[in-house]
């Protein structure tokens, strides 16, 4: 780009029971807010919120040479249905764990003790970013405003995740 941002191939992966793109309102704003910031999309899923469904996506994502980025949204509460931390855990090579806790910190002030209820978390894999938050399209934009944007801006300082993906080829 002639600004001197350097773009993130990212794939959006919905996890729901229920939502369809109709319906999808979580997954459209972080679509829109990556292609606002100049990224590229290479895929949009919604995915039923089943540990082994979800875990073969992203595992695919994390193997495609193409994909940098994976947003997810949904999945990371506390009901029997939320399976996005057993799903993706055990595919990261590291944890973010700053993320999560920078989450419910932004969170808090939007919804109090609340927030607890939250499991977002992010990681790293085979040179991919992982961020996975809550289903809520007030949720996305906490993230995406707060902490994700700044950490797919290449220019962000003092740092960002970008030099740290997987390089194309």
């Amino acid at each position: 780009m002639s600004n001197g941002m350097i773009p993130v191939n990212a794939v959006v992966i919905t996890v729901s029971d229920t939502r369809t793109e109709d319906t999808d309102t979580s997954g459209r704003y972080l679509v829109e807010r990556l292609l606002e910031a100049g990224h590229h999309l290479v895929n949009k899923h919604i995915v039923k919120d089943d540990t082994y469904k979800l875990r073969a996506l992203v595992a695919g994502c994390i193997a495609d040479d193409s994909v940098q980025a994976v947003l997810l949204t949904g999945g990371t509460g506390f009901t029997f249905r939320d399976n996005t931390v057993k799903a993706v855990t055990p595919l990261l090579d590291m944890s973010i764990d700053g993320f999560g806790e920078t989450f419910r910190y932004l969170s808090h002030a939007e919804i109090g003790s609340s927030t607890i209820q939250s499991r977002a978390f992010a990681g790293m894999s085979n040179g991919t970013i992982i961020f996975c938050v809550p289903g809520s399209t007030g949720a996305c934009r906490t993230a995406w405003e707060g902490i994700i944007a700044q950490q797919l801006d290449s220019q962000h300082k003092p740092c960002n995740f970008v030099d740290k993906l997987k390089k194309l080829s």
